[in-house]
């Protein structure tokens, strides 16, 4: 009964939650197709000796720059060490729009498998649920399926339903990991366009007062979410707000991970928050690597 009454009150909060980035999804007019524009290796530069630093096509925002970035160890067969977000000290300390801004980043081009491309998300305004994730953050998902297949998740699609539902299931699901679905409802209701279904863990912190055990709880600073659709997990996600990466702290946070991958490639057991004061960059990555078949 406890458990039951838990998950009713985080089943609430995520449709609410939901229901906010479904429509800002919604709105989002569709760029091109990130395959279809010029790459380049922008900006790379060795860290140490074998170890290799390569960006991705910057965008701009605020008074500053975005890109994303792959760190690889070339000795050891270019196995990757981080992949990350690049932020300036110009965007992250300056003005920022007072719009959400989604924005698909281009990896670099040695950008290990089987990552495909970055969303990157600024909520100056947070969203809903309150108390919970209604402050200013960044969110990072870094995506496992190419663009093209994330924009087209939308309710038109005929096959919306049946591939919301579609969970993945047993060891393809990270201990600790729902999609808060209430009772009477289906997957679907929480599936947000362009993005798919959100699975969050239930011992966050920040989490606590909905779950009922407010002893327990403390104000969101940086969370980890899994993304799925049709069956398969889709993304991985760290969540930040912007007052935690203004500390400059740095900090590596395990994660948990399931068992099985749904396709071969390099899968991170950590995300990591650094400042580069040389660089003047503040950076999020996925980091600690390791091969899954």
């Amino acid at each position: 009964m406890e458990f039951s009454l838990r998950r009713t009150r985080l089943c609430a909060a995520t449709l609410a939650l939901v229901a906010a980035g479904a429509q800002a999804a919604c709105t989002l007019e569709a760029p091109g197709d990130l395959t279809a524009r010029t790459t380049s290796a922008g900006f790379a530069r060795n860290e140490s000796p074998g170890v290799h630093r390569q960006y991705g096509v910057p965008t701009s925002l605020g008074a500053g720059k975005v890109r994303t970035y792959v760190v690889f160890d070339e000795k050891a067969g270019r196995r990757p060490l981080e992949i990350g977000v690049a932020i300036d000290a110009r965007t992250m300390e300056g003005a920022l729009p007072n719009e959400m801004q989604m924005i698909p980043l281009e990896l670099p081009p040695h950008a290990p498998e089987p990552y495909r491309f970055v969303l990157f998300d600024w909520n100056p305004q947070g969203h809903i649920p309150e108390g919970v994730y209604d402050v200013p953050h960044f969110d990072f998902h870094f995506y496992w399926t190419p663009q093209a297949e994330v924009w087209a998740i939308m309710p038109e699609d005929p096959d919306f339903a049946t591939k919301a539902n579609d969970l993945p299931t047993g060891e393809f699901v990270p201990q600790h990991y729902i999609v808060p679905v209430p009772p009477g409802l289906e997957p679907v209701a929480l599936a947000a366009p362009r993005m798919g279904l959100h699975w969050e863990d239930e011992r966050g912190p920040q989490l606590q007062k909905l779950l009922g055990n407010p002893d327990a709880y403390k104000p969101f600073t940086t969370t980890f979410i899994y993304g799925s659709w049709n069956g398969r997990l889709t993304f991985a996600e760290p969540m930040i707000t912007r007052e935690y990466l203004l500390r400059r702290a740095n900090e590596t946070i395990p994660i948990p991970q399931p068992k099985r991958y749904p396709q071969p490639g390099w899968y991170p057991g950590a995300y990591r928050i650094t400042y580069d004061a040389q660089a003047k960059e503040y950076r999020v990555a996925i980091v600690d690597f390791s091969w899954h078949e």
